[in-house]
C-alpha cells in the first residue's frame, strides 16, 4: 500500500505553490495535513487581473508566524480579563527599533491567539482574498471546546481585531492600517470571512518575523504573562539580561506594585514557560538576579543559522584586515 504524500511536505518544495498543492488535495492525491481545505480561494482584490499577488511567508504547521514588533511590545498586552480601556492614537511600549501607535480597545493575549490563527490560515492564499473558516474549525485550532460561550468570545475577539488602527514601524519597514481589513460572518454558509491588507506583508520581511511554537503557546493559555514572555523571548536568538522594570513596561502589565509583580507574577510565569518548553523538548531557563532577568533558551533552526553566519562574519573580519595588499608584495625588499 502506497502512503500519500503530505501537503506540508510538498509546500516546502521550491516550485510548489499553495494553489497547486490544494488542487492535489482536492484530487485526493495528497494528504491534507495543514488545513488547506479550510481555506476558500476567492478572487484577488486589487486594481485588476494584473494586480500582483502578495503572500505571507509559508511556515510549518506546528508554528505561527508573527512580526517581531508585535511580540516585542505591549500591543497584545499581558492583561487580565475585564473591562478594556480604549486608546486613542496612544504610543505602545516597545523594544528599541520598534515604534507603535494604536487606536482601539486594548488587546490581550487571547486576541493574539486568534490573530495568529488567522495569519496561519491566510498564509496559504493571496493577501486581500477572503479567508473563510467556521467557528468550530477556529475553536479547534485554538484548543477550545465548541461551546456557546467560546463562540461568543471568538466573535468579540474578531470584532476587536477589526475595530482598530495601528501604525507599526520595525527597523525600516512600516505598516499603517487595521490588524484585519474586514471581518464578518456569512449568514448563508455560517462561515467567518476575514480579509488581510496586502500591505501588512511589509512586517514579514526577512528577519522581521518569528515562528513561535504553537504547542508550547497552547500549554500557556490562561496565563497571559507566560504567553507574552514565551513570544517575546522567541524573537531573541541570544536573549540579553533585561531589567524587571523594563519587562513590566514592555508586556503592558497593569500591576501597580513592581516588587509583588516580580516575586509573584514574573517568577511564576517564567517557570511556566520553562515547564511548557521542557514538555515539548525545548530548552528554556530563567534566573532573576537582583533586578535583572537572565534567560537562556534553545534558538530555532533559522536563529542558529543566523548566529552561525554572524560568528563566521566576525571571525572573517580580522583575517581580512591582516591580509597583505598587492602593492606591498611588489615593493622591493630592503
Amino acid at each position: 500500500m502506497t502512503t500519500k504524500r503530505k501537503a506540508s511536505e510538498m509546500l516546502k518544495e521550491p516550485h510548489a505553490t499553495p494553489a497547486m498543492v490544494r488542487a492535489m488535495v482536492e484530487l485526493g492525491r495528497v494528504e491534507d495535513d495543514c488545513g488547506l481545505r479550510q481555506v476558500a480561494a476567492q478572487p484577488t482584490t486589487g486594481s485588476g487581473p494584473l494586480a500582483k499577488a502578495v503572500r505571507l511567508p509559508v511556515w510549518a504547521e506546528a508554528v505561527r508566524g508573527v512580526p517581531n514588533g508585535v511580540l516585542r511590545s505591549a500591543l497584545f498586552g499581558a492583561i487580565k480579563k475585564g473591562p478594556r480601556r480604549y486608546l486613542e492614537h496612544e504610543r505602545i511600549a516597545s523594544l528599541e527599533g520598534v515604534d507603535i501607535h494604536y487606536t482601539g480597545p486594548r488587546l490581550d493575549q487571547g486576541d493574539l491567539d486568534v490573530w495568529q490563527a488567522v495569519l496561519h490560515l491566510a498564509r496559504l492564499q493571496d493577501m486581500g482574498e477572503q479567508c473563510r473558516f467556521t467557528a468550530y474549525a477556529m475553536l479547534k485550532m485554538l484548543g477550545k471546546a465548541d461551546t456557546g460561550q467560546n463562540r461568543a468570545t471568538l466573535h468579540k475577539r474578531l470584532l476587536r481585531l477589526r475595530a482598530n488602527a495601528v501604525e507599526i514601524r520595525q527597523v525600516r519597514f512600516s505598516y499603517i492600517g487595521g490588524l484585519v481589513d474586514e471581518a464578518y460572518k456569512d449568514e448563508e454558509t455560517l462561515e467567518y470571512v476575514v480579509v488581510l491588507n496586502p500591505k501588512l506583508r511589509a512586517l514579514f520581511e526577512r528577519d522581521q518575523w518569528t515562528a513561535t511554537d504553537w504547542a508550547v503557546r497552547l500549554e500557556l493559555v490562561g496565563h497571559p504573562l507566560a504567553q507574552w514572555l514565551h513570544g517575546f523571548y522567541a524573537t531573541h536568538a541570544q536573549p540579553y539580561p533585561m531589567s524587571v522594570e523594563k519587562l513590566h513596561g514592555l508586556c503592558g502589565s497593569e500591576a501597580t506594585n513592581l516588587s509583588d509583580w516580580k516575586t509573584k507574577d514574573l517568577r511564576k510565569s517564567l517557570d511556566s514557560v520553562a515547564s511548557a518548553c521542557e514538555k515539548h523538548g525545548q530548552a528554556f531557563s530563567a534566573e532573576i538576579a537582583d533586578d535583572l532577568v537572565c534567560v537562556d533558551r534553545q534558538p530555532s533552526q533559522s536563529q542558529q543559522r543566523h548566529l552561525a553566519n554572524k560568528a563566521k562574519q566576525k571571525s572573517a573580519g580580522p583575517r581580512r584586515k591582516a591580509m597583505t595588499s598587492v602593492s606591498d608584495l611588489l615593493k622591493p625588499r630592503k
